[in-house]
């Protein structure tokens, strides 16, 4: 036993001796000249190796490169798609032998990658070597072979990793067609692995854009992952502007996905754009901080977000979403309910000046140094509807309320259906200053253009607080109803709006018009005009509405009708649409009755008003010429009755019982 063991003392000496002296027998320049031929036979790039290598086999299997660098090709602007400062590979050599990779040391020292695209696009990581343009060689099954299986941990018995670590590294983009670059440096990570079925830590660091960002990954088992089963999985990145956690498992093999729980905060909004170099320039000073939270179940063609939990400054949601992308385009499911959405924070202030010299202030003393703001049009542009046939969307949003500037919205629910480039918006519920209300908005762009079908109804609005909410105006009162139902197809705005059809109406009940008294002013056109906003005057009615109906933009309205005690309104004309411009005439008339809703029939003196230009500067006049034929014609009548015979009729042979009476002239 003794002559055996002592026998194997000296092969193993023998052994170690030969392995110690490989290195010495083959030359480093002959080492150096094999890994550049088979680095230029696989990729068609030059690699350069300036540095001193090194080769050892005893105690373990080392490699130590310095400067080593592979070319780009032409047509780039960085000489080089990978530069290393140094190179460091050692694997322990005994267990190397059974068949198991224990890596002692794996380190890249200041390794500097640049990706970049030329002009045409074409990335410098896409290789054209020899072995890249070679033809993968044809195999033949036959009906007994076996299908391919998907990769597993078979082939190596275990991976064991020591010392592995990425120093100061640093990756470039650059695009060759903007000139845009993006720089990521001080790339620091390392990583530990005692086994493949052992725990797998990785803990780095980096700066993107004069920002630190830790990052911390934790999976429970390569191994299990090669073999196409789950693992724990572990994530963090976190960085001043945004902070990532993931906690959950991960699936490998041929359906890669993985599940957990999902935690995103955000402490600014507009911080975290400007960092990611997309300021944004919204006014307004909300998008402060996000926080979102959830389950996330992601697989090779679904990806569900549920249970999520969704802040934004202080508007507070939850909701689920899908979406799957199996189909010939992504499929969008979900529901979003929020409590409050208060809109203030992300308008204009109050009073703020649109950019561009648009509404400029109009300096004192008028003349040719005043300037306003030309009213905006109708756009002539195509519109683009590719977006309604990028996805199907089906999607349920709820909201407690609303609050844009000073209007109050109530609890309001809509949904969304987005098929075959058709969307609905159906307006399920709608609370409104005490009304309710329903609509639908429909969008084709199945067809040439875009066709619209809207509709809208809305009933028992108090009218007197949206109006002094919406427009700082309290000069019309009541309960309002309304009832609107139109449509319309084109190419731009300008065609939808002059394609428009429809028809509608709407209904005041028990209100009062203030800032006007339509019955002084029937009595007293030279006082007619002379009230205002600040007027104490004021029309009370009983009932103020009408219909109208919309051919090819045009709204016609023929039957506007307001009855009040001792004054009955009538009113018609149109608006036209395209032109954005009105054309209205208003007849209010004295009458005898103090009825107000339903009461008896109308006569006496009438005042016409015109309203006329376009829409967003109107001009109110009374109509004088109609005016003074209109009572030409009652005094006519009216001398006609006092005095016989005048107007072609038969005379009584007698005189009026009451004489000559001027007071009659007047209806009076």
């Amino acid at each position: 036993m003794k002559k055996i063991l002592m026998a194997l003392g000296v092969v193993i000496v023998v052994i170690i001796g030969a392995l110690a002296m490989i290195p010495a027998m083959i030359p480093a320049e002959r080492i150096q000249g094999e890994i550049v031929a088979g680095v230029k036979s696989a990729t068609g790039r030059d690699l350069s190796i300036q540095g001193k290598i090194s080769v050892s086999v005893f105690p373990s299997l080392s490699v130590q490169v310095g400067n080593v660098a592979l070319a780009n090709p032409a047509g780039y602007s960085s000489k080089d798609l990978i530069r290393l400062g140094a190179v460091d590979v050692r694997l322990k050599l005994l267990p190397l032998l059974g068949g198991k990779v224990e890596v002692d040391s794996f380190v890249l020292v200041d390794p500097i990658i640049t990706l970049e695209t030329d002009r045409q696009g074409k990335g410098n990581w896409v290789f054209e070597g020899p072995a890249a343009a070679a033809p993968a060689p044809s195999v033949t099954t036959k009906p007994t072979d076996k299908p391919a299986s998907a990769p597993s941990s078979a082939g190596v018995s275990d991976i064991r990793l020591g010392d592995v670590r990425i120093t100061n590294g640093k990756l470039t983009q650059i695009d060759g067609k903007t000139g845009a670059r993006q720089e990521v440096s001080e790339i620091n990570l390392r990583v530990a692995l005692k086994s493949l079925s052992e725990p797998l830590s990785a803990k780095g660091s980096l700066v993107w854009n004069a920002k630190k960002v830790e990052l911390d990954l934790d999976v429970g088992s390569l191994k299990a992952l090669m073999d196409g089963q789950s693992s724990t999985l572990g994530l963090v990145v976190a960085s001043e502007p945004v902070k990532l956690g993931l906690k959950g498992n991960a699936k490998g093999g041929a359906s890669p996905g993985l599940d957990g729980a999902l935690d995103l905060n955000v402490p600014s909004i507009r911080n975290l754009a400007a960092w990611a170099g997309s300021p944004i320039t919204m006014a307004g000073n909300g998008l402060g901080p996000l926080s979102i939270t959830g389950k996330l179940a992601a697989g090779p063609t679904q990806i569900a977000f549920t249970q999520a939990a969704i802040a934004i400054d202080a508007i507070k949601a939850k909701g689920d979403v899908t979406v799957n992308t199996g189909a010939a385009k992504p499929a969008i499911k979900g529901r979003l309910d929020v409590d409050m959405l208060d809109l203030n924070p992300y308008l204009p202030p109050e009073g703020a000046q649109p950019k561009g010299g648009e509404g400029k202030a109009t300096p004192a003393g008028g003349g040719a140094a005043q300037t306003q703001a030309k009213p905006a049009g109708w756009s002539d542009d195509p519109i683009d509807a590719s977006g309604l046939k990028s996805a199907d969307v089906d999607f349920a949003l709820t909201c407690g309320g609303i609050l844009v500037k000073k209007i109050k919205v109530g609890k309001s629910a809509l949904n969304l259906a987005l098929h075959n480039a058709k969307l609905a918006a159906d307006l399920t519920e709608l609370a409104l200053y005490q009304g309710t209300g329903r609509g639908r908005v429909a969008l084709d762009g199945a067809q040439p253009g875009v066709g619209l079908d809207a509709s809208f109804q809305l009933k028992g609005l108090q009218v007197e607080p949206f109006l002094t909410d919406a427009a700082d105006s309290d000069r019309l009162s009541g309960t309002g109803n309304f009832d609107v139902t139109v449509a319309g197809q084109g190419k731009t705005q300008r065609q939808i709006v002059s394609s428009l059809n429809g028809k509608g109406s709407l209904a005041f009940l028990n209100g009062a018009i203030k800032g006007i008294n339509l019955a002084a002013m029937a009595r007293n056109v030279t006082s007619a005009f002379t009230g205002g906003a600040q007027s104490t005057e004021k029309t009370d009615f009983a009932e103020l509405g009408g219909t109208f109906t919309i051919v090819k933009g045009i709204l016609t309205n023929n039957d506007l009708a307001m009855k009040s005690p001792l004054l009955r309104v009538e009113g018609k004309g149109t608006v036209d649409l395209p032109q954005r411009s009105v054309n209205y005439r208003i007849d209010p008339k004295l009458v005898a009755s103090l009825e107000g809703q339903g009461g008896g029939s109308a006569a006496g003196i009438v005042v016409p008003i015109l309203v006329t230009g376009p829409w967003d500067n109107l001009s109110y006049r009374p109509d004088l010429e109609a005016l003074l034929k209109q009572n030409v014609q009652n005094v006519g009548k009216a001398v006609e009755s006092l005095i016989p015979g005048i107007g072609g009729g038969k005379s009584s042979g007698s005189a009026p019982a009451d004489g000559l009476n001027p007071m009659k002239l007047f209806g009076r």
